[in-house]
């Protein structure tokens, strides 16, 4: 397992060197919306602390961000009147992970409505008005 980088992009948002459209945050965790939504209503939960992923993860560290996880999930769901949610969690290359910070991405769903494409990026005014929408239900 290769060590943390800290100069990966989630912890530039955690220490404030790249902007995020930030919707929750407690001692321990950190959600904000992904630039790159496939749903709208797409947001990221991180861990405060250096984590790669859930391999090198502590118990603590996993608790934390499962609660938020939780808590988001919930908010999400009813902000966007969704039918279910796609939670996911990717772990090294292999497995689809690309930013080395363990991070869960909650998607709302709409049954029959496909996600939309990766890495495409979203309309910053869009996702900051789905972050209004996600703290409100909170």
């Amino acid at each position: 397992m290769q060590a943390y980088d800290p100069d990966n992009v989630f912890a530039k948002i955690l220490r404030g060197e790249i902007p995020a459209t930030r919707v929750y945050e407690d001692s321990d965790t950190l959600a904000f919306m992904d630039i790159m939504p496939r749903s709208d209503g797409h947001l990221l939960v991180i861990p405060t602390t250096p984590c790669r992923n859930v391999l090198d993860a502590s118990p603590a560290q996993l608790e934390a961000v499962i609660r938020t996880v939780k808590k988001l999930s919930v908010a999400a769901k009813a902000a966007f009147a969704a039918d279910g949610l796609t939670i996911q969690q990717f772990n090294e290359a292999a497995g689809g992970q690309e930013v080395f910070h363990l991070h869960f991405h909650i998607l709302p769903r709409h049954d029959g409505v496909a996600l939309r494409a990766p890495g495409q990026m979203g309309d910053m005014a869009a996702i900051a008005a789905h972050a209004d929408k996600i703290r409100a239900a909170l």
